[in-house]
């Protein structure tokens, strides 16, 4: 789409979203001059929408009362991004989302124009994610009742049902959620506990607002929280290896729940937890550096099993 109209489309969007706005206020939006603002209000009349304007020096612009725009515009850009956006939800733990997702398309794609549409329907025909390993909750109203509680940032009364069954209420104040591994987890303040904890929406009963409010930390990041306490989660090892590279080549290396990295003298240290050393082993030998194990010896027996058998398979 060119750049003039694109501009055209911008007063239309302005004019929609503020009701009522001068020439100079949109010149200086757009970044252009007051007459080529005029330019721009003659050609939506030329296409029949009609825009009511107030002379004078400080005269402003706005859409005929009662006149109804057309439903939505779209760019190529962004027809592509509802589109990759809609096949995602599919397949992002959402309950009822094939329908959901077939409804919303169907109504977009009444307001698109031809071009448009076969883009979005080639999108959806020919491109496919990876998302198999998502479990959905019985319902989205844990997700829509934690967002808008994280985003008021007031506190809630949580009923969850733990993996052994038990079942309890806490109060908890949702810093916000992340979608990982194939579930949702909303993360914050859980008062039974006193400390920072996360919760799986899939086992969430109830979520009960209230009259409270809380103060997120600046910058806090839910799912690089999330990754940090799975990679430090105990378990049956407690890991270090010495990695012979330095720290951000070792964080392209090293996916991050696989443990955590520090910058030290001699390289990157990396410290996990594991339950498999087997399986500790065979991520370490896929690891394109040099590193050493520093505990525990059993991870190095491991390793070395993973060795022989690669060479007698390389061996035939």
């Amino acid at each position: 789409m060119s750049r003039p109209t694109t501009r055209v489309l911008t007063v239309l969007e302005l004019l929609q979203t503020h009701g009522r706005m001068s020439g100079a206020e949109l010149a200086r939006r757009l970044e252009v001059d007051r007459r080529t603002v005029r330019r721009y209000i003659a050609m939506l009349e030329e296409l029949g929408i009609p825009i009511t304007a107030e002379r004078g020096r400080d005269g402003s612009y706005m859409l005929v009362a009662g006149f109804k725009l057309p439903p939505m515009m779209f760019t190529e850009d962004e027809a592509l991004a509802l589109s990759v956006g809609l096949l995602a939800a599919r397949g992002l733990g959402l309950a009822e989302a094939a329908p959901a997702v077939a409804s919303a398309q169907a109504k977009l794609e009444r307001v698109m124009p031809a071009s448009v549409k076969r883009r979005v329907r080639a999108v959806d025909e020919t491109v496919t994610l990876d998302l198999s390993r998502s479990t959905a909750p019985g319902d989205n109203a844990a997700l829509v009742a934690l967002s808008a509680a994280s985003q008021a940032q007031r506190r809630v009364r949580l009923h969850y049902r733990a993996a052994e069954h038990e079942e309890t209420e806490r109060d908890f104040d949702p810093y916000g959620l992340a979608w990982r591994g194939g579930r949702w987890y909303a993360v914050g303040i859980c008062h039974l506990r006193n400390g920072l904890r996360s919760f799986r929406l899939d086992r969430v009963q109830s979520v009960q607002p209230l009259d409270v409010s809380f103060t997120r930390p600046e910058g806090f990041d839910a799912l690089e929280h999330l990754t940090l306490s799975v990679a430090t989660l105990p378990r049956a090892f407690a890991i270090e290896v010495l990695l012979k590279t330095d720290l951000e080549t070792a964080r392209r290396g090293v996916f991050p729940s696989f443990g955590v990295l520090e910058q030290v003298a001699e390289g990157v240290l990396l410290r996990g937890q594991s339950d498999d050393l087997g399986w500790f082993a065979r991520e370490l030998a896929r690891l394109p550096f040099a590193f050493e194990i520093k505990q525990p010896d059993a991870l190095r027996e491991d390793l070395a099993s993973c060795a022989r058998r690669l060479l007698q398979q390389a061996r035939g």
